[in-house]
């Protein structure tokens, strides 16, 4: 088939599917979730939390007073939406208490405890914790770190994760990619951790391909991104990478991963056959993983602004529990795509 004609078939399944966030959407709507939107306070929140109730996203539970909420939001419609206010919530004991003993070995005081319980983002993440919720998405008017402590502190990382990451799902222009056939990517780590040790990249690598399965459909097929291709570079960076691929590889045997692999022997056929003769992943990954922040971050947004991708994320994964960091310049439309994603995050 020429190039054209894959670009004409590739938009054609775009417009009978609907968009990649179309699908996703229908996908949480099936599952009927619980999430808790911690900024009760913020506008844009409790527009998100009005179209993912009248969607039928998500059950939502929104944080914050309801006089207050009902008094800034005098056109939003909040009869279906649940709310739940901190400080006077007969769980508030409860909820401290469980704090206190997660914390109470780092020195947190009862006292402590029941002050910190009533903090919308840390109460938000004792009600997921206590399984009073399925997910939590915060941080559209705080800062990563008020979203991501209360994570970590609380409901801490996965069996056998030792690092929390994030990744990007990268959905392609209609007019389409001869090398993105799905319509869609993802990267990682784009958001969150400046460096990664060997096993660190080895988690993200796992943890991303079954994200990249589980929110994005995916088959994944994982490229472990370096400036070299099989050793073509001797480098201290490089031998990082493929001391992850080993990890990754020895803990998910059933993974398809490869790596080291420079971004064109990881995309374009020609280039990987070449390069990395008999791999399964080179010319035809999907999922990649960059060897540090700096790399993703600036990968992700050449194939925005350049490539006309549209990029979804950061998406936080490796938490116990599903838990979402927001942009603070984010928009409702946005939050409403978190808490879709949030859900797909509980399967």
């Amino acid at each position: 088939m020429a190039f054209m004609d894959k670009v004409k078939e590739l938009g054609r399944k775009i417009v009978e599917s609907g968009t990649i966030v179309e699908e996703i959407k229908k996908k949480a709507q099936a599952l009927n979730k619980r999430i808790v939107l911690c900024e009760g306070e913020d506008k844009r929140v409790v527009e998100a939390a009005s179209i993912c109730t009248q969607e039928k996203l998500a059950h939502i539970v929104l944080l914050g007073n309801r006089e207050e909420i009902a008094k800034n939001n005098p056109n939003v419609d909040l009869s279906y939406i649940e709310i739940i206010d901190p400080a006077t919530s007969p769980k508030l004991e409860q909820y401290a208490a469980l704090l206190y003993e997660l914390r109470k070995a780092k020195g947190m005081t009862e006292e402590q405890a029941k002050e910190q319980a009533k903090d919308p983002t840390f109460f938000g993440a004792l009600m997921l914790k206590n399984g009073d919720v399925d997910g939590l998405v915060s941080g559209a008017c705080h800062s990563t770190a008020n979203t991501l402590r209360p994570g970590l502190q609380i409901i801490k990382t996965a069996e056998g994760v030792k690092s929390v990451s994030s990744f990007n799902l990268m959905v392609a222009p209609v007019t389409g990619n001869e090398y993105v056939p799905d319509g869609k990517l993802v990267f990682a780590d784009c958001g969150l951790n400046p460096t990664y040790t060997a096993e660190d990249l080895a988690d993200m690598a796992i943890a991303t391909a079954k994200s990249a399965r589980e929110i994005a459909g995916l088959d994944p097929k994982v490229a472990m991104l370096s400036f070299s291709t099989k050793g073509s570079a001797k480098h201290d960076n490089v031998t990082l990478v493929q001391e992850a691929v080993r990890i990754a590889k020895e803990k998910a045997p059933d993974l398809k991963i490869d790596g080291e692999l420079q971004f064109d022997a990881a995309i374009v056929p020609s280039v990987g056959e070449f390069k990395a003769p008999g791999s399964e992943v080179a010319g035809h990954a999907n999922v990649f993983i960059f060897p540090d922040l700096q790399a993703a971050n600036i990968g992700y947004k050449i194939a925005e602004r350049l490539g006309g991708f549209q990029a979804i994320g950061p998406i936080c994964q490796g938490f116990a529990k599903p838990l979402n960091d927001l942009s603070r310049g984010c928009k409702a439309s946005d939050i409403v795509c978190a808490v879709a994603i949030t859900a797909l995050q509980t399967r």
